[in-house]
């Protein structure tokens, strides 16, 4: 017989944060810095832990230089040669410390990441990203390159749920990404009718993740500084977005003019594009699971970078939090049924 789960679950849409009184005087009082040592690698990291994605468009080299000015995190799509990797770090050594090198489970995955780990010395962090963090053929692989790899930090996912982000802790990994189909360009959920609201998949994931010492990122489903503000109050240690960071001359992708206006390219890497571009199409046994769509060119990321910051230092004035840490602390969710008067957008 088939479950039903009657609790509700909910989306950051369907909650605000509530304010309290503060001693804070200013804005500028809030300290976004968070330093954090890692269960498996034993590694320090110290950093705003705002992330871009790994999504070929989003995960550049030029995304990196900008964030990494601002303490931000870049985790690097997995396409790039280990020519362009060594190019990059020798021009931009202190970068290193806030990206991470990416890694899908197929063939030649582990040998292309080990290539550039040798190559480059410095990037201490490792992305394993795939769609369905479910599958016993991930946690074997996290374990093989947790094993090739003891120092480093890893991050694996995708999951939603506590029971799965305990076992990949338990099997190597020291970060968590969290979230199945809330992107902007997934469509995961429709294609599979798969999925977990993402306040509710936070907030139970990073229990699991904390009682064992472990970290998560709310990967997906922030569309608003707002929404970072309450992923990191609802307990991420990182913040990860795609759709957030697209569309600037930062991102790949091709830039297109249409009628006096600027677009750029941007997909899901499940999309029916992203297959085309890196496996030769969309494979018989399988749907595309993403979209692609024209994002208004938004032009240097930075502007982005700048609101996104001032938005939670914002919140944590708010809610009387001196520091990102403290905000989960001080977070109580409201449940509403409208955040916003629409009457002027």
């Amino acid at each position: 017989m088939p479950n039903i789960v009657n609790e509700v679950k909910l989306d950051f849409k369907d909650v605000l944060l509530r304010p309290k009184r503060s001693t804070l005087r200013s804005r500028n009082d809030v300290d976004l810095y968070r330093e954090i040592t890692f269960k498996n690698s034993k590694q320090t990291y110290k950093g705003v832990p705002v992330m871009a994605s790994n999504m070929d468009t989003i995960g550049t080299f030029e995304m990196a230089k900008v964030l990494s000015k601002h303490g931000l995190f870049t985790t690097m799509h997995k396409y790039y040669t280990t020519e362009e990797w060594i190019k990059f770090a020798e021009e931009n050594p202190d970068c290193l410390k806030n990206i991470a090198a990416s890694s899908g489970t197929g063939k030649g995955d582990f040998e292309r990441l080990s290539e550039i780990l040798k190559a480059v010395t410095g990037v201490n962090f490792i992305c394993l990203d795939v769609a369905n963090g479910y599958s016993q053929h991930f946690v074997e692989y996290l374990r093989q390159v947790r094993a090739a790899f003891p120092t480093h930090t890893i991050i694996a996912g995708n999951v939603v749920t506590g029971e799965m982000v305990e076992e990949l802790i338990l099997s190597g990994a020291d970060i968590i990404k969290v979230g199945i189909g809330p992107g902007s360009v997934c469509t995961t959920r429709i294609k599979t009718g798969v999925g977990y609201p993402q306040l509710s998949a936070v907030i139970e994931c990073a229990d699991a993740a904390h009682g064992l010492k472990g970290h998560i990122i709310a990967d997906g489903g922030c569309t608003c500084p707002g929404d970072v503000a309450k992923a990191f109050g609802a307990g991420a240690d990182f913040v990860m977005a795609g759709g957030m960071f697209a569309g600037h001359e930062q991102c790949a992708g091709e830039l297109i003019e249409r009628d006096g206006k600027k677009y750029k390219m941007f997909y899901g890497m499940s999309s029916s594009v992203a297959m085309e571009k890196h496996s030769g199409g969309v494979a018989e046994y399988r749907s595309s699971e993403g979209k692609s769509v024209e994002v208004p060119f938004k032009g240097d990321v930075e502007v982005t970078v700048k609101d996104i910051l001032g938005g939670l230092r914002s919140a944590c004035t708010y809610v009387g939090a001196a520091c990102l840490r403290e905000l989960p602390r001080r977070a109580t969710f409201i449940r509403c049924t409208q955040q916003v008067n629409n009457i002027y957008s």
